[in-house]
């Protein structure tokens, strides 16, 4: 039975408008609408997280460049949506193809219910077959509460909707080891099976309209390829090649698999079976299938095996954290065999959080490390202040109610409510085996339930 995939396609400004004349690329434009609709007619759901708003209003408002002052950018971003929907809706119209605007912030996903709500409109809208169009709510939009960048959205969005695919689209071909407009034996890489050993060339800056480069592509790669979401950087002016490219990779999942089945390819060893173009990665080949006729130059971020997904994802990704907890070596092996966090084993908080807020949670190498040589491992959602935790921080859950005078919970956070960025050691834990941890009551004697 054929598949059908969820791909969504990240543009930015310069891939929407003219850096200099700001109108709009419709030959560019054109060739998405089509490959939308050839993507559709292969059964495979689509969206399309689309920058440009503010390109579209300086000709509107006949202004040069993109101005300094925030309220400015918001009123532009007013005037420009409704042109760039208007836009959309034109070329998707000659399809006779329904497209749907969803403009984000942080702070409409940052509860949980309207994360769910905003889920089950993107869900519903895919079933009925529309292509929703996603974009910042630059309107509405300040520092404390923006993605970033549409990169990070749309990782995000990628995540929220389960995506197969998310193809972030670019001024070059596919990342270099080396910047190839200055180096001319740069070598492009076509594969990365891990990010965090990632080799390559993250110079460019961004075009004068948008604010991502190549380097907020890396962190949106990083984050969807942890949803379990295959991520490409590609050129935007051949947006032809998105099809192309999945029908590539999915071949080659399809030829892996049969290798598999066939028993001449063993299951660990089936991530990329044969060599058939260099990808470089630290120096090193990563291998690739064969398969007639070679695909479309780009980069492909394979997805993490364990992905992280549905509250956990919420927890890391739909949550802006507003501090950190430090903890010990010993609250982080707690954490990773599915416990709570407990107050013996935090040694420092920064920040002016409240009770129920989101937090970083970061693990110190040794008892005299200093702070800024902790490595930053998860979120969670705390039960206790700021003030509350640095008072009862070291200290035995049994002593938290002759500290503050009361105690709201033995856990300054319950394991359902922490989120590890590693999945592999961040399984999800029931309210039962939570409850036996409870009941339990020490850190080290902790099991599955």
């Amino acid at each position: 039975m054929k598949k059908h995939l969820t791909v969504v396609i990240k543009l930015g400004t310069s891939s929407i408008v003219d850096e200099k004349t700001h109108e709009p690329l419709l030959s560019t434009l054109s060739t998405i609408v089509e490959t939308a609709i050839t993507l559709r007619r292969d059964g495979h759901r689509v969206v399309i997280c689309s920058s440009g708003a503010i390109g579209m209003a300086l000709r509107q408002m006949d202004m040069e460049r993109r101005p300094k002052h925030l309220p400015q950018v918001q009123a532009l971003a007013a005037i420009g949506q409704t042109k760039l929907m208007s836009m959309w809706d034109q070329l998707f119209m000659h399809m006779r193809q329904p497209i749907a605007q969803i403009l984000l912030t942080r702070n409409d996903i940052a509860d949980r219910t309207q994360y769910l709500n905003a889920q089950n409109t993107f869900a519903e809208l895919l079933n009925m077959g529309a292509i929703p169009i996603v974009n910042e709510n630059d309107t509405l939009s300040v520092q404390e509460i923006k993605f970033g960048d549409n990169d990070t959205l749309s990782a995000i969005t990628a995540g929220m909707v389960q995506a197969d695919y998310l193809f972030l689209m670019t001024d070059v071909d596919c990342l270099y080891d080396k910047n190839p407009r200055s180096n001319p034996d740069a070598k492009a890489i076509e594969v990365v099976e891990d990010i965090a050993e990632l080799a390559a060339d993250t110079s460019s800056a961004g075009s004068n309209l948008g604010t991502g480069g190549m380097g907020t592509k890396i962190v949106a790669a990083r984050l969807a390829t942890a949803a379990g979401v295959t991520t490409v950087i590609t050129r935007s002016s051949k947006p032809g090649n998105i099809a192309a490219i999945v029908r590539h990779a999915e071949a080659q999942k399809s030829a892996t698999r049969s290798l598999e089945a066939s028993g001449e390819l063993p299951p660990k060893q089936s991530s990329e079976p044969q060599l058939h173009k260099t990808a470089v990665m630290n120096g090193n080949l990563v291998p690739h299938l064969a398969e007639p006729g070679n695909p479309p130059l780009h980069t492909r971020f394979l997805p993490d095996p364990h992905p992280i997904r549905d509250r956990y994802f919420w927890l890391l990704h739909g949550l802006a954290p507003h501090g950190t907890v430090y903890i010990d070596e010993g609250a982080h092996s707690a954490l990773i065999n599915k416990a709570g966090l407990l107050p013996v084993g935090i040694v420092d908080v920064t920040g002016g959080f409240g009770q129920h807020e989101c937090i970083r949670i970061s693990v110190l190498p040794s008892k005299d490390a200093k702070l800024e040589e902790a490595e930053e491992v998860g979120r969670a959602i705390v039960n206790y202040s700021a003030a509350e935790i640095k008072r009862i921080g070291g200290c035995r859950s049994s002593q938290i109610v002759e500290i503050l005078g009361y105690a709201d919970s033995e856990y300054v956070a319950l394991r359902e409510s922490v989120a590890l960025f590693r999945r592999e050691i961040s399984r999800p834990v029931t309210p039962m085996q939570e409850g036996k941890r409870l009941s339990m009551g020490r850190l080290g004697n902790y099991v599955d339930g």
